[in-house]
């Protein structure tokens, strides 16, 4: 048996569900037809969950449903198309998912873009806050009664040490004033997605539902598509002077997997892990670990839901 009090950098998916039975549990992990995501799914689902994978290109999910049913034995593996950068693509999916589910016990919001050029969603948002934040908010609104009637139930918002590039920038989130910086740009869509976190769980902790926002650690995958040679060496050097250690693929999707099903977070939320344990914070911007406590702060929370709500045009009250 696994010492789970020993979980660190190297701890795999595997690792992390040793003894974890999850028979009779509804998952969705979204972003999940590669990477992170779908060795998330494939983790969730070698334990008997029910797991919705979510894709941009069908036929790619597909393929890694396949993949997993026949590792796993376990055919309750489904594939759903899902856009997030579009909101008639978000709310098709959350209607179908739940005209078929009442309950849902598992939420990672997983997928997501890095560093990409200047765009927008179709509405009109800076492209990587819109998918990465205001795409998963407004799921997880939407989906928010199926969490409640499957309490206990967890959401885990795939965020990154990237969030120390910058804040959440309320004075222009969408970059209409200030000159575009990829790069910053993300951090402040991964800053979004702990606050996100933070402010879910202070809504519906009440109700059985704990959130929690991950950083997963350094791994090579499609999410760095849009990253040329400069940016390839800035994070080289940067992670040579700041220590940062690259993972492969199963020990990065631990955490985000640790987050969905550990025991021992079961009173625990509005937390930022890393290495499968929960991260100190730290201002120290040079620093490899940690969490900067910009990205927990309750005030900043509350505001861009606020904020957030607007956006998508809808109220969660729940």
């Amino acid at each position: 048996m696994t010492d789970r009090s020993q979980f660190d950098h190297e701890t795999t998916t595997d690792q992390v569900l040793e003894g974890i039975d999850l028979q009779g549990k509804v998952a969705i992990v979204t972003g999940s037809s590669g990477g992170l995501g779908a060795e998330a799914a494939r983790g969730l689902a070698s334990k008997g969950a029910a797991v919705t994978i979510t894709a941009r290109d069908l036929a790619k999910g597909e393929s890694v449903a396949e993949s997993i049913r026949a590792s796993t034995g376990n055919a309750a593996v489904a594939v759903r198309p899902l856009e997030l950068g579009s909101p008639e693509s978000i709310r098709e999916f959350a209607k179908s998912w739940l005209s078929e589910h009442n309950a849902l016990h598992i939420l990672i919001n997983n997928a997501g873009v890095m560093a990409s050029p200047l765009g927008r969603t179709e509405k009109g948002y800076e492209l990587q806050f819109g998918t990465n934040h205001l795409g998963h908010f407004l799921l997880t609104g939407l989906l928010t009664p199926a969490l409640i009637a499957g309490a206990p139930s967890r959401v885990v918002c795939v965020s990154s040490g990237g969030h120390r590039f910058s804040p959440v920038v309320f004075e222009d989130l969408n970059y209409e004033s200030r000159a575009y910086d990829k790069w910053a740009a993300y951090g402040q869509a991964k800053t979004a997605n702990i606050l996100h976190a933070v402010e879910l769980d202070r809504r519906l902790q009440d109700k059985g539902v704990r959130a929690y926002a991950i950083h997963p650690g350094g791994i090579m995958t499609d999410l760095g598509r849009h990253l040329d040679a400069d940016d390839i060496k800035m994070l080289t050097e940067r992670s040579s002077s700041s220590g940062i250690r690259w993972k492969k693929i199963p020990a990065g999707a631990a955490t985000e997997v640790y987050a969905a099903t550990a025991p021992e977070l079961a009173e625990t939320g509005a937390v930022y892990l890393e290495d499968c344990g929960i991260a100190e914070i730290s201002n120290d911007m040079e620093q490899s670990g940690g969490v900067a406590s910009y990205a927990l702060d309750a005030d900043n929370a509350k505001r861009l839901w606020e904020i957030s709500e607007r956006l998508v045009g809808e109220r969660f009250n729940a």
